[in-house]
C-alpha cells in the first residue's frame, strides 16, 4: 500500500513543465509512466488514420463493389434464365421479317405487278390510260419503285380500283391523289402507287 500511495503522491506533484528531457532516465516513476501513455496514444492515433482508416475505406470500397458485383450476377442470371425465350423472340422476328420481304416484288417481278395493276382497273370498269414506271429512290434498307396511274371512270368505280390496289398481296402504297372531272362527269385520277423491294448489295 505504501508503494500506491508513494505513486500517487508522486503523481500529484508531478509537473511536465519543471522536467528536464535531456534527463529523462531519473524523472520520478509517475512522470515516466505518463510520458509512456503519452506515446502510446501518440502512436495508437498514428496508427489509426494511417492504418485503421486506410481499411475503413478499403472495406467501403469493398462492400460497394460487392453490391455491383451481386446486382451484375442477378442481372446475368435473369438474362440466362431467359434465354430460351430470347432467342425465340429472336427466330419469331427473323420469320416475320422473312415473310415481309417476300410481299416485295423483286426486278423480275415487276411486270408482273403493273399486270395486276391493270388488271384491277379492269376489273373495277376504268379506263386505264397509263401505267409507268418512275425513276428508283433508294432507301436506307429498301428501294422505292413509285408508279405513275392515270385512270377514267365513275366515282364508286375509282374507289373499287384503290381498294383493289391496296388489298394486293404484295405491298403497294397509294399516294398524291388528283381527281378531275371531264365534260360528261367522267372522273380521271392521277395516282402514284409505290412498292418496295429490298435493297441488296448490288444495289
Amino acid at each position: 500500500m505504501s508503494g500506491m500511495s508513494d505513486f500517487m503522491e508522486q503523481l500529484q506533484s508531478f509537473d511536465l513543465a519543471e522536467l528536464d528531457f535531456e534527463r529523462i532516465g531519473v524523472w520520478p516513476l509517475a512522470g515516466r509512466i505518463i510520458v509512456a501513455l503519452i506515446a502510446v496514444s501518440i502512436v495508437f492515433g498514428v496508427t489509426y488514420y494511417a492504418f485503421i482508416s486506410d481499411l475503413k475505406i478499403s472495406l467501403e470500397n469493398q462492400v460497394s463493389e460487392e453490391a455491383n458485383l451481386k446486382a451484375n450476377f442477378e442481372r446475368k442470371a435473369f438474362e440466362s434464365a431467359n434465354l430460351v425465350a430470347y432467342r425465340k423472340q429472336m427466330q419469331e422476328m427473323e420469320d416475320s421479317f422473312g415473310a415481309l420481304l417476300k410481299q416485295l416484288p423483286s426486278d423480275t417481278e415487276v411486270p408482273g405487278l403493273l399486270e395486276d395493276i391493270d388488271e384491277k382497273g379492269s376489273e373495277s370498269g376504268l379506263t386505264i390510260s397509263s401505267i409507268e414506271l418512275q425513276k428508283e429512290k433508294s432507301e436506307e434498307f429498301y428501294v422505292e419503285l413509285p408508279i405513275s396511274i392515270t385512270v377514267s371512270g365513275g366515282y364508286h368505280d375509282l374507289g373499287g380500283f384503290v381498294s383493289g390496289v391496296a388489298g394486293m398481296p404484295r405491298i403497294v402504297t397509294l399516294h398524291d391523289y388528283d381527281i378531275t372531272s371531264g365534260e360528261r362527269g367522267e372522273l380521271t385520277m392521277n395516282i402514284i402507287a409505290k412498292t418496295y423491294r429490298y435493297k441488296s448489295q448490288d444495289d
